[in-house]
């Protein structure tokens, strides 16, 4: 790349941060990585990398979550740029944070240990440095907005699901009960959420029934308002 234009500027490392999101037993969670250079060798951060000359930010985003979790097929979202002068002990770092929402039964756990991964709980979040709390909770915000306008939350789901299961994942996210008559109706009258003839019999003799989202008639449709 040539430099002739900009030699006299300074130059600054650019870095990718995804906040991932899974869900399990009724907790969110969030994907840390332990840090293997300084500063703060050892210690949890959100997965990310610096940025290649050869890449976009997207491109950045998608390669440090498909090496850490073997997932490509992901809903990843740019949540704003960190660029505070002395956020980075290590030197002069601009970071663009991302979060990203997966189901948990897709992940190959093989690679917690090969990246040195850990799930934790939302509300039992560990001490973070640099500017990554602010980060986390931009993206939590971030995250209980979206909910109330997409279904994004069914992508920490598997592709069939109860009633029950769908009001503990938004729950989990809002961090809040929410009254089951009143949720049921709503997720009901939305179209895309496709009821089968199938029952889960594992909670009780009756059984629930079971759901599946239907990605084509969402798409065709607009105004989702939960």
């Amino acid at each position: 790349m040539s430099q002739k234009y900009y030699s006299n500027e300074s130059k600054y490392h650019v870095a990718v941060d995804c906040i991932i999101f899974g869900y399990e037993e009724g907790k969110l969670q969030v994907l840390f990585q332990h840090r293997n250079i300084e500063p703060y060798n050892g210690e949890l951060t959100p997965l990310g990398g610096f940025v290649r000359e050869d890449e976009t930010l997207d491109e950045a985003a998608y390669r440090v979550l498909t090496e850490r979790t073997g997932i490509w097929d992901l809903f990843l979202e740019q949540l704003e740029a960190f660029g505070d002068i002395g956020r980075d002990p290590g030197g002069r770092v601009i970071s663009v944070a991302y979060y990203a929402l997966l189901n948990k039964a897709n992940y190959n756990t093989k690679l917690l240990d090969k990246f040195n991964c850990k799930w934790v709980d939302v509300d039992n979040l560990p001490v973070l440095y640099f500017d990554h709390m602010k980060m986390m909770k931009k993206a939590i915000s971030r995250l209980r907005d979206k909910i109330s306008y997409t279904p994004i939350a069914m992508k920490l789901l598997p592709e069939e699901f109860t009633l029950s299961q769908i009001q503990k994942v938004y729950q989990s996210i809002l961090n809040e009960e929410l009254d089951k008559r009143n949720f049921r109706k709503k997720i009901c009258e939305m179209p895309y959420f496709v009821k089968t003839e199938k029952i889960d019999k594992s909670g009780s003799k009756r059984g629930a029934a079971i759901y599946t989202f239907d990605h084509k008639q969402y798409s065709e449709l607009k105004n989702f308002h939960l």
